[in-house]
């Protein structure tokens, strides 16, 4: 009976049944199913468009489901495990926003890795919330972070009495996997809420033999990309919720910030690829895993490039890995990350997810084809051959740990001043600075800038690096407190 619910989409259904009886469109949108636009119905196609329609009650809605929408979550909570799920048209930065909003009110405090997507910090300069950082330990050979230990977790737990949350990145963008179930049950030893950053983790709900999902973990709340490894449409994200949390509430915290005209191309694509997973996933993320431990081998037997996997686990610190995540460490051939991708998509027209200053990752999900993942190993072979350099003066890592001096809230909306970065060594940052992506931010409001960080942010820029966050576009100059008396005692 529960594989035969699956096989619904009700949302999708909902939309064919009302193309069927071509309703003459006296609301919004403007375009009135294309016939005002041509030139986007030539570029989406006339499906596609005709789709792009408004909440009407046969379609219902989604600040307050009560029919196709209300069916189509259920379907997918049920397939999730959860006790709730809400359809997020926001991305999964909109997910993992509400997620932390619905944890915090001003002057809580969140236990937290500082590895964290920039949407954690800009949540807590929302709701003011004070960030309490488990460093995590970095892997010094490749430069990335790897997961929170949890007896970590469990200082900072006892050190800090009167926290609300824990919050986890499981998996990492680099695919590395903390102890969650041994967190979660720590967490609720302590009257906290376990949320996850499950930004990269869609498969581990369908896959076998990969690491355990939120829900599975007993998380009370956990942000889901569905259009990352799930194959909807980009900016369509699922916000999971268990049974101790009340969903209502996580409702309205939703409805605060996200947009009252939903798009049904998006939420239509989160009710097809929830059935797609259901009736597809163990075996898509089958053939996904074996495609990336191929690539693994191959490029590991190209020699001078590093494609890592399960021998990083350790039980603590990488208690688990996502073998499904290819990612590359590359600075042995003397280039950083950033620029084998600009490399790669330049001269080979392939196009991976992200290069950082010693790393590369290929994200291989359900659409990818054994002959690409063979071109890829191709070009990074001729990449080793035609392009390898020296070694000498090469930065090594993902971010610097920061020294937080006052609440992102507090810091983001002072009174600051803007000043050449290289005058800025001990002031205390008043903005956002990260390469995406990731996203993960080098310095975020609060934070106390060292020439460290300076030199960092300067030979990222070099390499090629997408540098975004900054009030000032090309990140010559940075806003600073005004006033560092505002310094937490």
């Amino acid at each position: 009976m529960e594989k035969e619910r699956q096989m619904r989409a009700p949302v999708y259904e909902a939309l064919e049944k009302l193309k069927r009886k071509r309703v003459v469109p006296f609301d919004v949108p403007g375009h009135k199913r294309g016939r005002g636009n041509p030139e986007l119905v030539e570029l989406l196609g006339e499906k596609c468009v005709s789709l792009d329609v408004n909440s009407m009650k046969p379609l219902d809605n989604l600040c307050h489901p009560v029919s196709v929408i209300k069916e189509a979550e259920e379907l997918t909570a049920e397939a999730f495990g959860a006790d709730h799920a809400f359809f997020m048209v926001g991305g999964t930065t909109s997910s993992v926003q509400g997620m932390v909003l619905s944890a915090c009110r001003a002057g809580d405090k969140i236990i937290l890795p500082r590895n964290v997507h920039k949407s954690v910090i800009n949540a807590l300069v929302l709701c003011g919330a004070i960030p309490v950082y488990v460093n995590p330990q970095v892997d010094v050979r490749l430069g990335i972070s790897l997961g929170m230990r949890v007896s970590e977790v469990e200082r900072a737990i006892i050190d800090n009495p009167g926290a609300v949350a824990v919050l986890v990145n499981n998996p990492t963008y680099y695919g590395i996997c903390s102890d969650l179930c041994s967190i979660v049950k720590l967490a609720h030893e302590h009257d906290m809420l376990a949320l996850v950053d499950e930004a990269h983790g869609t498969h581990l709900y369908f896959g076998d033999n990969l690491p355990v999902s939120a829900m599975q973990a007993g998380a009370d709340m956990a942000s889901v990309s569905m259009h990352k490894s799930g194959g909807s449409l980009t900016q369509s994200s699922l916000l999971l919720t268990g049974k101790n949390v009340n969903w209502e509430y996580v409702s309205q915290i939703i409805n605060l910030t996200q947009t009252t005209s939903a798009s049904y191309l998006l939420m239509a694509s989160l009710d097809i690829s929830r059935r797609n997973l259901m009736l597809r996933g163990k075996e898509s993320f089958e053939r996904v895993s074996e495609m990336a431990e191929y690539a693994r081998r191959e490029i590991n037997d190209i020699g001078g490039l590093y494609a890592y996997g399960r021998e990083l686990i350790n039980g603590s610190s990488v208690y688990d890995f996502d073998v499904t995540k290819l990612a590359v460490y590359t600075r042995d051939i003397g280039l950083a990350g950033i620029e084998v991708y600009d490399l790669l998509r330049d001269e080979y027209d392939i196009q991976i997810e992200l290069g950082d200053i010693a790393n590369i990752l290929a994200y291989i999900s359900i659409g990818d084809r054994m002959q690409d993942i063979e071109r890829l190993v191709g070009a990074l072979a001729d990449i080793k051959r035609l392009y390898a350099k020296d070694t000498e003066k090469m930065l090594n890592t993902e971010y610097i740990t920061p020294k937080v001096l006052v609440s992102p809230q507090a810091a983001f909306y002072s009174e600051k001043i803007c000043l050449p970065i290289r005058q800025t060594a001990g002031r205390i940052c008043a903005e956002f600075v990260m390469a995406y992506p990731p996203g993960i931010p080098i310095l975020a409001p609060g934070e106390m800038i060292t020439e460290e960080i300076i030199e960092y942010i300067i030979y990222a820029k070099e390499k090629g690096c997408s540098m975004q966050g900054a009030e000032d576009l090309n990140v010559e100059y940075l806003n600073v407190l005004m006033d560092d008396r505002q310094v937490w005692k």
